[in-house]
């Protein structure tokens, strides 16, 4: 089996995100550069914890021909490539539905980085209007938001992608975006509080589930 551990390099990434709560049954997916002309990407509509690195499809990048996998490939493989594409930088993206920050993605509004975590997500974190889960229409979408300096984005009412250089810097992107979304969650929940003394009772019950959440783990 040709590129054999990249492949399980992309299974052991998608347990450890799945053990994190950033994936779910088959929700999630992401890629990793091989070369300047190829990437490996999750199969499609495939259990984290049964996919074994035969699973995982090796394509082209200039035309997504499948070159290896038993599986065919994530329906989301246009939207990673044209990151990848974009972004010579880019050695690993990963698209999530992980809490959090997919709920920051419900409000469509973008969130402002304060300077600590600017090194793995930028400036500020934009939001990418909806498409339908796997179309041209949304890698398209995705493609008009890209920069080089931004490392996570939020996709309307579609979860998250963020990247980074490799895979450990485009998973602290991952933790770092769902860090950044608790706190402004948490804010947006206290000032609505303090506003409405009607809904105070409820929203300070949400904000206390919130602040239960447990934190997430340094990577191993």
């Amino acid at each position: 089996m040709k590129h054999a551990a990249v492949r399980q390099t992309v299974v052991d990434l998608c347990l450890a995100l799945s053990h994190k709560g950033f994936f779910a049954g088959t929700g999630g997916n992401l890629a990793l550069r091989i070369d300047a002309e190829h990437f490996a990407v999750t199969p499609s509509a495939t259990d984290y914890h049964a996919m074994g690195a035969a699973d995982v499809a090796v394509l082209r990048l200039a035309d997504l021909v499948q070159l290896e996998g038993e599986r065919a490939p994530s329906v989301e493989t246009g939207l990673h490539a044209r990151v990848l594409r974009a972004r010579p930088d880019v050695g690993c993206s990963i698209h999530t539905h992980q809490p959090v920050a997919s709920a920051c993605a419900l409000l469509g509004q973008p969130l402002a980085v304060p300077p600590a975590l600017r090194g793995s997500l930028g400036q500020r974190v934009p939001v990418v209007g909806y498409a339908p889960s796997g179309t041209g229409w949304l890698a398209a979408m995705l493609g008009r938001a890209l920069r080089p300096d931004v490392h996570a984005y939020l996709m309307r009412n579609h979860g998250i992608l963020c990247c980074g250089a490799g895979m450990a810097q485009a998973m602290q992107a991952v933790e770092d975006l769902e860090a950044l979304a608790h706190a402004e969650l948490a804010r947006r929940i206290a000032e609505r509080a303090a506003e409405n003394l009607v809904l105070q009772p409820a929203l300070t019950r949400v904000l206390n589930a919130l602040s239960a959440q447990p934190m997430i783990d340094p990577m191993p």
